[in-house]
């Protein structure tokens, strides 16, 4: 699974292998019936509408082939120059991939709904043709498909990198192995454009292999693999071949391919020139960019040079100059003409940069008014990270309290909605809106409700007024090695439930929820009605064995279920009517006191949050919130701030720390060091066996040391494990999304990873540029790609 860039606070992929491993199958215990009103998480029957999403086309202005000239240069942004050319590789990226689907064979592609398609450049056809005793796959090659030195593409190819990628030759410097681990031979078929693959163990992402494909000079020997396509693909297949790779100017040159027997590609030259984010808006500006991803404010940038194209001469009411007024520009003027020599000599220089900025910004925003912005949902998600080794975190109630208290459709309407696309909270881990795996499991953990959190909170021993009065700020901080020593007669096991850090002995004999409810409040007299401990401790394990069913027979979320507007409530809680929270987590409206403006909030009361954080033996509950402070990662601090203030509304305090881009990612959170923390995982075609690191329970390494893999949260279960491996062994397709789904369901219940929203993909294009943009999902199709023939573009604009 490639990563989405860290500067934006996703996490890159992990560069080791997890140990191979089998696990007996345990057995689960039924939970009493009855303790909990929960309701039904699975066959409620609402629509299936809800349930799949909102799906937000791709925008790339799409043109048929006669309507696109020949020729031309285009000038594409990446953000780094990349290591390699090999995207096996550990320090493969982004821009690795980006160049490889332009100048290397991709077997399947992916469409506009993340489904994968064969390739009819390089595949006649791709099939199971055996399932006992054991799977077969038969590829047949397009009978023109051959590499650029005229060899035919074949079983030779297929060879080469399966041996290269199966994981038993350590000699190999390979960052994965998913998928070829699982294949017994490979052999050449009928004739040499046949090539027949046999699976050891059934792999039902078997579409997912060979893409890219890298020829045999690549992949045939360790040295080759290794060091053989850093710098440059001597032998490609693609519409285009690779020119030059320009370390030192930043460029990666693409070139028509002239033994391309596909339809030919509409530009002469691809070039991919590496510029950073927050350097964007200059380098379209200035005319050395045609096609640039961008963040929201280049983005506000070019709508604005849009909105003052009419206004000519006049001075812009945004940018350096804004913010003069007449009495500034006044109380300036004064000073740099006033006797002061030294303070005059300052302000006139002052005067002269200020100048010079403000025409910059101006003749900036005259060049921008040379693009526009198309716009989808990008094939990824933000989500909110809870480490489960950190303090309180280990408490899955604390977990599940947290996730509870954050209004996730407010934080996706603060992102998407500025931008005009639908902002609809994510419902799964494992699938986006319109993927065939996609349903809304977000019921199996529950929606946003404060009662819901802070009675969670109450049963694991965080209460109001439990953090002791005039408590210094530079006290001892929640999470010390005693208060984890005292978790482990806290929370209740779970079914195979590992957390790096939980102490408690499973074969103890607390039973859940032995802790005595803190007192009983009300919602009118300041005070609120806890639910009773049993109650709140068997809740965790209702949700997680109700969790298994979802997907199996209905959807998420429909009448009656969890995550409709009354969510787990304990039975006798009060506290039916709720005041909606606003995105920042502070209330909205009130009683309108005798004298104040109708609207104007009431004063607190004695039971809200405002009265202090909940703590515990004299200890406040405070969470160390992570988030990385580069100028490409404003909104990510922005809904940051939201979740802080949500939470407060329940008594949890966050310490907000700021770290680099650079180090955002390797020293907090792939070392675990943050409480909560926000990064982006990308979305996939094949969730069974990307997204099985990203979850996996962690395992003790021979060594002493854990094994994590890309799961970062630390959180996880054997049965989420188990699920993982029966859908990626799985060969009837509906049987494997229904497994994909159960296995969400329980993720949503494990409170280790709570999605937000899908990512805002904003890409800035020429307007004669055709067949590229937001490309959302879908594969680009480069060969398309091209200028718009003068009539076709002045048809467009009339």
């Amino acid at each position: 699974m490639s990563h989405v860039g860290v500067p934006r606070g996703e996490a890159a992929p992990a560069n080791h292998r997890r140990p191979q491993r089998t696990r007996a199958a345990r057995c689960l215990a039924l939970v009493t019936a009855g303790v909990l009103g929960l309701p039904a998480l699975a066959g409620c029957g609402s629509g299936d509408d809800e349930a799949q999403g909102v799906v937000v086309p791709q925008d790339i202005a799409p043109a048929g082939r006669d309507q696109v000239a020949d020729g031309g240069v285009v000038r594409w942004a990446v953000d780094t120059t990349p290591a390699t050319l090999n995207a096996f590789q550990a320090d493969a990226d982004a821009s690795t991939t980006r160049i490889a689907g332009a100048v290397l064979p991709s077997l399947f592609t992916l469409d506009e709904r993340g489904r994968p398609q064969r390739n009819p450049d390089y595949l006649e056809s791709a099939e199971i043709v055996e399932r006992e005793p054991k799977q077969v796959v038969l590829y047949k090659m397009n009978q023109q498909a051959v590499w650029s030195d005229g060899r035919e593409i074949g079983a030779p190819d297929f060879v080469a990198q399966w041996r290269a990628l199966n994981g038993r030759d350590t000699a190999y410097w390979t960052a994965r192995n998913a998928g070829y681990e699982r294949i017994e031979r490979i052999e050449r078929g009928a004739n040499d454009l046949e090539v027949r693959v046999t699976f050891a163990k059934p792999y039902a992402d078997w579409r997912s292999l060979f893409t890219p494909l890298y020829p045999k000079d690549v992949m045939g020997k360790p040295n080759s693999f290794n060091d053989g396509a850093r710098a440059g693909l001597k032998t490609t297949a693609g519409p285009f071949t690779l020119k030059e790779l320009d370390r030192a100017s930043g460029e990666a040159t693409l070139e028509r391919n002239p033994r391309w027997w596909g339809q030919s590609s509409k530009l002469d030259t691809l070039v991919f020139r590496t510029v950073t984010r927050d350097k964007r808006a200059a380098a379209l500006a200035a005319g050395e960019l045609d096609i640039a991803d961008i963040g929201r404010s280049t983005a506000d940038r070019v709508a604005l040079a849009a909105r003052d194209a009419g206004a000519k001469g006049q001075q812009l009411n945004h940018g350096p100059g804004a913010a003069v007024t007449p009495a500034s520009a006044l109380r300036s003027w004064a000073i740099a003409h006033g006797s002061a020599e030294e303070e005059a000599a300052v302000e006139l220089e002052a005067r002269r940069k200020s100048r010079e900025a403000i025409k910059k910004y101006a003749d900036e925003q005259a060049a921008l008014r040379g693009f526009v912005i198309r716009k989808s949902l990008e094939p990824a998600y933000t989500q909110l990270a809870l480490n489960g080794t950190s303090g309180p975190l280990t408490d899955d109630r604390v977990r599940r309290a947290v996730a509870r208290a954050i209004d996730r459709r407010a934080l996706a309407e603060a992102v998407l909605k500025p931008l005009g696309l639908p902002a609809h909270p994510l419902g799964s881990h494992l699938a986006l809106a319109g993927q065939e795996a996609y349903t809304d499991s977000s019921g199996a953990l529950g929606d946003q409700d404060t009662e819901a959190a802070q009675a969670l909170l109450a049963d694991a021993g965080w209460k109001p007024g439990g953090a002791a009065a005039g408590q210094k700020p530079g006290g001892a901080k929640a999470g010390s090695t005693a208060e984890k020593k005292e978790k482990s007669t806290e929370s209740e096991a779970d079914d195979g439930m590992y957390i790096v850090g939980d102490e408690s002995d499973s074969g103890s004999d607390s039973k859940p929820g032995d802790s005595k409810p803190g007192g009983s409040y009300g919602t009118e007299s300041g005070t609120y009605v806890l639910a009773p401990a049993p109650a709140a401790a068997l809740q965790g394990q209702v949700l997680r064995m109700q969790a298994r069913f979802i997907g199996a027979k209905g959807s998420i979320g429909a009448k009656g279920s969890i995550g409709a507007k009354d969510s787990v409530r304990a039975k006798g809680s009060a506290g039916s009517a709720r005041t909606k929270d606003s995105a920042d987590g502070k209330k909205k409206g009130g009683v309108a006191g005798a004298y104040a403006p109708l609207g104007t909030a009431a004063p607190a009361r004695a039971g809200d949050a405002a009265r202090g954080p909940v703590g515990k033996n004299g200890k406040p509950l405070t969470l160390r919130f992570v988030l990385p402070s580069g100028p490409g990662s404003e909104s990510l601090r922005t809904v940051g701030e939201k979740i802080s203030g949500m939470l407060e509304r329940v008594g949890v305090r966050t310490e907000m720390v700021k770290v680099s881009d650079d180090s955002y990612f390797k020293d907090h959170i792939a070392s675990g060091d943050y409480d909560l923390a926000l990064y982006s995982w990308p979305a996939t075609a094949y969730p069974a066996t990307d997204a099985r690191p990203i979850f996996a329970k962690p395992e003790p390494a021979a060594d002493g040391t854990l094994v994590v893999e890309q799961n970062y949260t630390r959180v996880g279960t054997d049965h989420i494990d188990q699920l993982f491996d029966q859908a990626m062994a799985e060969l009837d397709e509906a049987a494997a999304r229904d497994l994909v789904k159960r296995a969400d369901a329980r993720i949503w219940a494990a409170a280790g990873s709570i999605p937000l929203f899908q990512r805002p993909e904003l890409v800035a294009v020429k307007p004669g540029l055709a067949n590229t943009g937001a490309f959302g999902f879908a594969t680009p199709r480069y060969q398309d790609i091209g200028f718009k023939k003068a009539e076709t573009a002045k048809k467009g604009k009339n």
